[in-house]
This record gives C-alpha cells, sequence and structure tokens, in this order.
C-alpha cells in the first residue's frame, strides 16, 4: 500500500467531526491494507514509529519544508519501515549525520502530505483524536469483534501492529493468542485525575483505598525462578538500571511473578529525593533505588488480572509486607484527608484513590483509579512561540514562558509548553503573538512580552538549559489572563521558592 493513503487518512480523521465517522474511515484503511503491512499501518495510525530512529525535534524542525516533496506517490509501506529500520540501526561516530541524511532522503522522496506525516509521527505529534483507541475501535469494526476484547488484547500485548494483524488475519480466534505472559510487559492500567479526597470519596464511594502517591519511575516486575526482568511504565527493559530492585525481588518467596511498582530514592533522613535524583540513579547503574509494590498481576500460578483489589493486595501484604506501599482503607472524609496531608507532609506527590472492587484495567485510564496531586499554578508572560506540526500545523503552539526578574527588569525563561490548548486558543493566540511580532527563525517567532498565560504545573526542577536553572514540569496553560500585564507576573524568586522548600535547589 502507498504511504500516501495511510496519510491522507489520518489528515481526513484530523478533519473528520465525531468519534464514529472517524473509525469507519479507519476501518476502511485497514482492511484495504496487505496482509505483510497490516502491522506497520496500525502502528502509525497509532503514533508509533516502531523503532528508535534517534531523530529529534530539532532535527525534523530543520529539514521540514527543505525538500520540494515528490510530485508522485511512490513511498510503500513497506519502504518506509525498510528506512526507519536502517536509520534506527545507525550507530558509533557520525551516526548523528548519517541519521539526518537519512531521514532527509526519505522527506525527499515523500509527497508534501507524506511530509507533514512524517514529521508528526516521528516527534510523537500526531494529532488525529485518541490515536490508539481509534484503532482498537477501527479493528473491531473491520472484522465484527467485540471493541472491548480487542483493546484488552493490546493491552496485554503492548504491541498494536501485532494485535493489528492476528485480528484482521483470523478476527476472534486472533484475539485469543494474547494473554498474560512472563516476561511479555502488559501496559499498565492508568489513573483519571481528582482534585481532592472528598471528590475520590463522592466518584468511587467508600470505602476505598488510598495510597501514598510515590514521584519515582513505574516498574512492571516480572520473576521466573531466578530469571528476573523489570521494565519500565514504556514497556522497556530496564533491569541493568535497577539491581537494588532486583535483588529485593530475588527475595520474595514466589517463584513466578509479575508485579507493579514504583522505583524511588530516599535521602538520609528517610524522605523521597526530588524526581531528578531519582532518575540519575537509574542511569548510573548500582545507585541505590528503594521498591514499593502497589499491584500483584500474577502470584505463582495464579492469574489476578480479573481479582478484586482487596484480593490483589492481599496477595501483596502476604508476599512483600516490607515493600507494600503505605496504604490506608477508609471511606470517613476527615481521614482520607488527613492522609493526604500526611503524605504531602512526607514529601510524596498526594494520594492514589482505588476501588477496592476493581480488576487490574491493563492499559486502561478508567475511573477505579484517581491520582490526587498537589497543582501549582502561577501567571507567566509569553516570550515566543513555535509553529506546530500535525494536528497543530499552521498554527503557534508551543509558547515559551517567563517569570520577571525584579532584579533586572528582564523575564527569565522557565520552559516550553503546548499542552491544555484546544483548537480556539490556538487560533486566538497565532493571531496575538504575530501582531506584537519582534522576529523569527524558521521556526520559532519571538513576540513582545505582553500576553499572561495563567499556568498550572507540578513540580519544579533544576535544569542547565534555561538562564534561570529551573524548569516547570508538567506544564499546561490553563487560561490567558487579559486582567494582567506583564509586570505582574509571578517573579523568578517565587519559581525558586517553590524549588528551595522541595529540596530541589
Amino acid at each position: 500500500m502507498l504511504f500516501e493513503e495511510v496519510a491522507k487518512t489520518s489528515v481526513a480523521i484530523a478533519q473528520t467531526a465525531g468519534r464514529k465517522k472517524k473509525i469507519a474511515l479507519l476501518a476502511a484503511l485497514l482492511e484495504r491494507v496487505p496482509v505483510e503491512e497490516r502491522a506497520i499501518a496500525a502502528r502509525h495510525l497509532s503514533g508509533e514509529v516502531g523503532h528508535k530512529l534517534g531523530v529529534g525535534y530539532a532535527t525534523v524542525a530543520e529539514l521540514r519544508g527543505q525538500a520540494p516533496g515528490a510530485v508522485a506517490a511512490s513511498l510503500t509501506l513497506a519502504e518506509v519501515e525498510r528506512r526507519f529500520a536502517a536509520i534506527a540501526a545507525m550507530g558509533g561516530s557520525g551516526s548523528g549525520k548519517a541519521r539526518k541524511e537519512a531521514y532527509g532522503g526519505l522527506l525527499a522522496a515523500a509527497t508534501e502530505i507524506e511530509q507533514g506525516f512524517l514529521g508528526a509521527l516521528v516527534v510523537g505529534e500526531l494529532r488525529q483524536g485518541a490515536l490508539d483507541a481509534l484503532v482498537v475501535d477501527a479493528l473491531a469494526l473491520a472484522r465484527g469483534v467485540e471493541a472491548r476484547r480487542v483493546r484488552t488484547a493490546y493491552m496485554l500485548a503492548g504491541d498494536i501492529g501485532a494485535v493489528a494483524a492476528a485480528v484482521l488475519a483470523d478476527g476472534e480466534a486472533g484475539i485469543a493468542r494474547f494473554g498474560l505472559t512472563l516476561f511479555q510487559p502488559v501496559l499498565p492500567m492508568l489513573a483519571q485525575t481528582a482534585d481532592d479526597t472528598a471528590e475520590a470519596l463522592a466518584n468511587l464511594g467508600g470505602p476505598l483505598s488510598l495510597e501514598h502517591k510515590l514521584d519515582g519511575f513505574r516498574v512492571q516486575i516480572h520473576k521466573d525462578g531466578d530469571a528476573i526482568r523489570a521494565y519500565s511504565r514504556a514497556l522497556n527493559d530496564v533491569t541493568a538500571s535497577i539491581p537494588d530492585v532486583i535483588e529485593a525481588i530475588r527475595a520474595l518467596p514466589a517463584h513466578q511473578l509479575i508485579l507493579d511498582g514504583e522505583a524511588i530514592a530516599y535521602g538520609p533522613s528517610g524522605r523521597p529525593l526530588p524526581f531528578q535524583d531519582t532518575m540519575k540513579r537509574k542511569s548510573e547503574t548500582g545507585g541505590q533505588l528503594s521498591l514499593s509494590i502497589f499491584d500483584a498481576l500474577r502470584v505463582d500460578d495464579q492469574t489476578l488480572l480479573a481479582t478484586p483489589a482487596r484480593e490483589r493486595w492481599a496477595a501483596i501484604t502476604a508476599l512483600a509486607p516490607a515493600h507494600a506501599v503505605p496504604r490506608v482503607i477508609t471511606g470517613d472524609a476527615a481521614e482520607a484527608a488527613a492522609f493526604y496531608e500526611d503524605a504531602l507532609a512526607r514529601g510524596h506527590e498526594g494520594v492514589m484513590a482505588k476501588s477496592l472492587d476493581a480488576p487490574y484495567d491493563a492499559g486502561s485510564r478508567g475511573a477505579a483509579w484517581l491520582k490526587i496531586k498537589k497543582v501549582r499554578r502561577l501567571d507567566f508572560v509569553v516570550l515566543a512561540a513555535e509553529w506546530g506540526s500535525g494536528r497543530r500545523r499552521g498554527w503557534l503552539s508551543n509558547i515559551h514562558l517567563g517569570a520577571r526578574d525584579p532584579a533586572t527588569g528582564t523575564y527569565v525563561m522557565l520552559g516550553k509548553t503546548f499542552k491544555g490548548m484546544t483548537d480556539a486558543m490556538l487560533e486566538w493566540q497565532t493571531a496575538q503573538f504575530l501582531a506584537r511580532e519582534l522576529d523569527r527563525d524558521a521556526h520559532i517567532v519571538f513576540v513582545r512580552p505582553e500576553i499572561v498565560a495563567e499556568v498550572a504545573f507540578n513540580d519544579v526542577l533544576r535544569s542547565t538549559q534555561y538562564p534561570g536553572g529551573l524548569a516547570l514540569r508538567h506544564a499546561r496553560v490553563v487560561r490567558y489572563r487579559d486582567d494582567k500585564t506583564a509586570a505582574e507576573v509571578d517573579t523568578i524568586d517565587a519559581v525558586r521558592a517553590i524549588a528551595i522548600a522541595d529540596g530541589v535547589v
């Protein structure tokens, strides 16, 4: 199949209103894809390259528009896959330049619409809706099977391409081939958000489980006798990075295990270290990390995915009480609020609220888990904005945020974000930024510091990238403040005070 057909379908889906219409477009395309290219098509339409290319945003942005684009489409899905695999295999001295040249060669062979799709795909900015969820529903429609069954197969396989190939070939029989298997990591269960414990109690009812929400990194542990592997949230093998965690699992009495937990670094006082320090220890083999377990998917010959949460927790406390995440079961509003405040006082992000009856819904961001975290909000001025790609193509989207420096009267950049922006906001801000343009390069428009944005963020990180030595973590735009001037935005001192209070600096 021509790669252009996939690119055109992606554009059509992005421009189509209504989930059912999007799914129908996808299903119609997937039914036409040749057998040998089905996995490739499903991955690309889900926003997945399928390879670690080592081609970053800067390269994509630099090469965008340099090649005029092929007049007629000639690239097939198989050819694009072959070129992606070749780029991913490049290593050693000079490989960066080689990857850039190879990606440039791919762009030169692509039509204009294919170039746009490739750029968005490579940098993870493909915007056509909930990507993998749409593909799952499209596969179900194409073969007349239950979407729930396809979704479960995908969560267990962790590979939408493999599931697509199986479902399109064999329908229900293809779905049946996927199950919980040792050393084949599954997509983790995810949480929705609640503003506070009172909202969690109202949504989940009581009693419920409250757990400390740790600011480490998610790990899924698989054990079969002496063989132990650990996988990240993205299903990458991180075994070599966390030897302390592996040894802790080795000491557990069960022969076979699949566990879900968090690896985190603690300081001498017993307080958790900043997220950056945890990740630094992960990157340094031998760095000391502790394991907290909050779910069990398998214990010996028992698969626990469909087992109620209360029973899965009982398995954890029987198996590894010393590694169980701090937890309380309560239906009392005051006790729940106190547990949340205690978690914050101990240096954690907040709490997780969980239904006691829910199964482990792998890969789902359902209502059975709710995360309750502290959220900071400050006002910053917009210093510049970058042209978007994919769904945001033609709009100024990724904004540069600045805090006021009272000592110099200038503004200090603290990061960028395109999160939280609706289409209406993108359209409005593009016009506003262009009206205040001071200068530009190929990808960035620098503006007069006049527009104020209210920004929500979770933490402040140390940064060598920005002049203030600090950066915002998980920043997203809440709204623009036409009631404030740039002189009224928050100061770099206010941001630094948060970092000091959190032990970051």
